[in-house]
Protein backbone atom coordinates (compact mmCIF):
# COMPACT_ATOMS: atom_id res chain seq x y z
CA UNK A 1 0.00 0.00 0.00
CA UNK A 2 1.40 3.45 -0.92
CA UNK A 3 1.98 6.17 1.61
CA UNK A 4 0.19 9.45 1.12
CA UNK A 5 1.06 12.99 2.06
CA UNK A 6 -1.15 16.06 2.38
CA UNK A 7 -1.15 18.43 -0.56
CA UNK A 8 -0.65 22.18 -0.05
CA UNK A 9 -1.25 22.89 3.61
CA UNK A 10 -2.47 26.39 4.46
CA UNK A 11 -0.34 28.51 6.78
CA UNK A 12 -3.30 30.55 8.02
CA UNK A 13 -3.96 30.13 11.75
CA UNK A 14 -6.85 27.80 12.43
CA UNK A 15 -7.06 26.71 8.79
CA UNK A 16 -8.38 23.23 8.22
CA UNK A 17 -6.02 20.69 6.72
CA UNK A 18 -7.25 19.89 3.22
CA UNK A 19 -8.30 16.31 2.64
CA UNK A 20 -6.61 16.15 -0.76
CA UNK A 21 -3.66 13.79 -0.73
CA UNK A 22 -1.24 12.42 -3.27
CA UNK A 23 0.71 9.22 -3.34
CA UNK A 24 4.39 9.42 -2.56
CA UNK A 25 6.78 8.23 -5.25
CA UNK A 26 8.57 4.98 -4.53
CA UNK A 27 12.35 4.80 -4.80
CA UNK A 28 11.98 3.23 -8.26
CA UNK A 29 9.59 5.99 -9.35
CA UNK A 30 12.00 8.65 -8.06
CA UNK A 31 14.81 7.12 -10.10
CA UNK A 32 12.61 6.87 -13.21
CA UNK A 33 11.60 10.54 -12.87
CA UNK A 34 15.26 11.50 -12.32
CA UNK A 35 16.22 9.72 -15.55
CA UNK A 36 13.41 11.52 -17.44
CA UNK A 37 14.62 14.86 -16.08
CA UNK A 38 18.21 14.14 -17.14
CA UNK A 39 17.01 13.17 -20.61
CA UNK A 40 15.07 16.43 -20.82
CA UNK A 41 18.07 18.45 -19.58
CA UNK A 42 20.10 16.94 -22.41
CA UNK A 43 17.86 18.96 -24.77
CA UNK A 44 18.96 22.21 -23.11
CA UNK A 45 22.03 23.92 -24.59
CA UNK A 46 24.33 26.69 -23.47
CA UNK A 47 23.92 29.28 -26.26
CA UNK A 48 27.68 29.75 -26.58
CA UNK A 49 28.74 26.08 -26.56
CA UNK A 50 27.11 23.46 -28.83
CA UNK A 51 26.88 20.83 -26.06
CA UNK A 52 23.92 20.11 -23.80
CA UNK A 53 24.20 21.45 -20.25
CA UNK A 54 24.14 18.00 -18.64
CA UNK A 55 27.11 16.65 -20.58
CA UNK A 56 28.79 20.03 -20.28
CA UNK A 57 28.85 19.39 -16.52
CA UNK A 58 26.70 22.35 -15.52
CA UNK A 59 24.22 20.19 -13.60
CA UNK A 60 25.73 19.25 -10.24
CA UNK A 61 22.74 17.48 -8.69
CA UNK A 62 19.29 16.21 -9.66
CA UNK A 63 17.43 15.04 -6.58
CA UNK A 64 13.90 13.63 -6.76
CA UNK A 65 12.12 13.26 -3.44
CA UNK A 66 9.22 10.88 -2.73
CA UNK A 67 6.97 13.86 -1.84
CA UNK A 68 7.09 14.77 -5.56
CA UNK A 69 9.65 17.52 -5.18
CA UNK A 70 12.60 18.09 -7.47
CA UNK A 71 15.81 19.85 -6.47
CA UNK A 72 18.44 20.75 -9.04
CA UNK A 73 21.78 22.34 -8.31
CA UNK A 74 23.54 23.82 -11.29
CA UNK A 75 26.19 26.29 -12.29
CA UNK A 76 27.10 28.25 -15.38
CA UNK A 77 30.42 28.45 -17.17
CA UNK A 78 31.15 31.78 -15.45
CA UNK A 79 29.38 34.28 -13.17
CA UNK A 80 29.27 36.71 -16.10
CA UNK A 81 27.49 34.22 -18.36
CA UNK A 82 24.69 35.99 -20.26
CA UNK A 83 22.47 32.90 -19.74
CA UNK A 84 22.21 33.54 -15.99
CA UNK A 85 18.76 35.06 -16.46
CA UNK A 86 17.45 32.42 -18.87
CA UNK A 87 19.06 29.08 -18.11
CA UNK A 88 17.74 28.36 -14.57
CA UNK A 89 14.17 29.02 -15.68
CA UNK A 90 14.57 26.76 -18.69
CA UNK A 91 16.01 24.02 -16.47
CA UNK A 92 13.08 24.35 -14.06
CA UNK A 93 10.52 24.25 -16.88
CA UNK A 94 12.07 21.16 -18.46
CA UNK A 95 12.36 19.34 -15.12
CA UNK A 96 8.75 20.11 -14.18
CA UNK A 97 7.58 18.91 -17.59
CA UNK A 98 9.53 15.66 -17.26
CA UNK A 99 8.19 15.14 -13.71
CA UNK A 100 4.55 15.66 -14.60
CA UNK A 101 4.30 19.13 -13.07
CA UNK A 102 6.00 18.32 -9.76
CA UNK A 103 7.36 21.15 -7.64
CA UNK A 104 10.89 22.05 -8.69
CA UNK A 105 13.58 24.27 -7.22
CA UNK A 106 16.70 25.19 -9.19
CA UNK A 107 19.65 26.64 -7.34
CA UNK A 108 22.57 28.25 -9.16
CA UNK A 109 25.85 27.79 -7.28
CA UNK A 110 29.40 28.90 -8.00
CA UNK A 111 31.23 26.35 -5.86
CA UNK A 112 32.79 24.24 -7.10
CA UNK A 113 33.80 26.44 -9.98
CA UNK A 114 32.99 24.86 -13.34
CA UNK A 115 35.97 23.68 -15.37
CA UNK A 116 36.33 21.73 -18.61
CA UNK A 117 37.22 18.68 -16.50
CA UNK A 118 33.53 18.46 -15.48
CA UNK A 119 32.48 17.71 -19.05
CA UNK A 120 31.57 14.17 -20.04
CA UNK A 121 33.93 12.31 -22.36
CA UNK A 122 31.29 12.58 -25.11
CA UNK A 123 31.18 16.36 -24.70
CA UNK A 124 34.97 16.62 -24.82
CA UNK A 125 35.04 14.54 -28.01
CA UNK A 126 32.28 16.66 -29.54
CA UNK A 127 34.32 19.81 -28.88
CA UNK A 128 37.62 18.23 -29.92
CA UNK A 129 39.14 18.44 -26.44
CA UNK A 130 41.47 15.81 -25.02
Amino acid sequence: MSETAPANLTDAPGAAVPETTFELWSEAECEAVREKIIAELRTCFDPEIPVNIYDLGLIYEVRVEPARKIYIQMTLTSPGCPSIFQMPGEVEDKARLAAGGAECKVEVVWTPTWTKDMMSEAAKLQLGLD
